[in-house]
């Protein structure tokens, strides 16, 4: 007796088949994201020069980024992509913003400024392709890599608070400072900050327990402070307080909702004077001790005083780095460059920086387009606090953790069960 080699038998192998291919394929697409949010710009530095003055410019490329740019193709062409509704939508616009900064890759390299890709490569390149790399996947997958994301920050604010006990830091950091600050797996205790503060508003959007989610936005938290990231602390507090006055808690009727709104809000209140106490006395809020106005501060101001020594020609075309650290460093007395406007204009030109900088706020308004609150929130948050730096002209992995929870979590709270729910509150 002769089977069909189509048969039910057949299917079911095809499908198990299918299924572990795309579950090999989620760990590596896992794997190769850990390794570049992992491995540091100090241990990579330990094996090429990777920040380090010198070496070629593509030696300036991290690992983790050649791995994710090498599995964008295999994502796409070995197996078939369904997509629908507004995923189609953000694929198209994650595959324009690739293929403008494309262009931008290529035409600074013909014109022989191949030193100035590095970051443009390094945070955003990559960051479209891990994009549309998730998009590639189904949505199960997509959300558990948005959940891995998540554990990281928290496994970075275990580190820190870890860090902070002992003094001792888990991984190398070069930069010295006045007063130890950790670092957890972010290279950078502004990094840390940064990433625990955005973190927090897309811990609402998992679909883990209540008291995890609670659990994981207080060390989250507490890690901010740790990581003596004053401004991220200021603004974490503040989206915390929106968080639970604007994310809907579509479980519960309009009345009972407010109800438990100003319970936890109470609760928050007692808790939150306490926190601080707390956190005061273990000298985790050092860092007020001058009040927000230090040098610091005064530092990421006095930058721009940097136009007063540079011709016309230097803010529209740009210039070499060297010669704009040799200025601040001498004429202005800072060490380094704290703000991301200044280092795009130098690096690229007035005359493209500008083009650059719309590209990757439309990219970043299309992919919170029908998100939850909560995504907005913590974009909100992000920006607020990468901006007041150097963090998004600077070689990080930041951009990229953006670019995945907001892919991750995309459909979290789906516009018609939204409307359900609201109809349901109504009645």
């Amino acid at each position: 007796m002769s089977y069909s080699a189509t048969g039910p038998g057949a299917v079911g192998d095809t499908t198990r088949q299918a299924n572990a291919v795309s579950f090999a394929f989620f760990l590596v697409i896992l794997t190769a994201l850990v390794i570049r949010i992992c491995v540091t710009p100090a241990i990579l530095d330990e094996v090429y020069d990777y920040v380090r003055e010198g070496g070629a410019f593509y030696e300036k490329i991290h690992v983790g980024t050649y791995l994710l740019l090498l599995l964008l193709p295999v994502a796409l062409f070995s197996r078939p992509v369904f997509l629908r509704g507004d995923e189609i939508v953000k694929f198209r616009d994650l595959v324009r913003f690739c293929g403008l900064l494309t262009l931008l890759v290529v035409f600074l390299i013909a014109t022989g400024r191949a030193g100035s890709i590095g970051n443009l490569v390094d945070t955003y390149l990559v960051a479209g392709a891990v994009g549309l790399i998730l998009l590639a996947q189904n949505p199960s997958y997509r959300r558990l890599l948005g959940d891995a994301m998540i554990v990281i920050g928290l496994l970075s604010a275990a580190m820190a608070l870890f860090e902070v006990a002992t003094r001792i830091r888990i991984f190398a950091y070069s930069e010295g400072e006045a007063a130890f600050r950790p670092i957890g797996l972010a290279g950078h205790p502004l990094n840390l900050g940064l990433i625990c503060a955005t973190t927090i508003g897309f811990v609402p959007m998992t679909n883990w327990r209540p008291w995890v989610k609670i659990a994981a936005m207080m060390l989250l938290f507490v890690a901010t402070a740790a990581a003596g990231a004053r401004l991220a602390l200021m603004v974490a507090t503040l989206e915390v307080l929106v968080l639970v006055l604007l994310v809907p808690w579509t479980s519960l009727s309009r009345p009972a909702e407010r109800k438990a709104k100003l319970a936890v809000l109470t609760l928050m209140l007692v808790g939150g004077v306490a926190l601080f106490a707390v956190l005061a006395s273990g000298g985790l809020l050092s860092r007020f001790a001058n009040g927000v106005v230090d040098d610091n501060f005064l530092a990421r101001t006095d930058v721009y005083k940097v136009f007063d020594y540079v011709t016309w020609q230097d803010v529209m075309f740009g210039t070499e780095a060297a010669e704009i650290i040799r200025i601040v460093n001498d004429k202005l007395n800072l060490p380094f460059i704290e703000s991301a406007p200044i280092d795009l204009t130098f690096q690229l030109g007035l005359i493209l920086a500008v083009p650059f900088a719309v590209l990757v706020f439309w990219l970043i308004w299309r992919l919170l387009r029908h998100q939850p609150r909560a995504a907005w929130i913590g974009t909100t948050v992000f920006l607020l606090v990468a901006l007041s730096n150097n963090t998004m002209s600077q070689k990080t992995t930041l951009v990229t953790i953006l670019v995945v929870l907001l892919v991750a979590y995309a459909g979290a709270v789906p516009s018609g069960a939204l409307r359900e729910a609201g109809a349901a509150r109504r009645r």
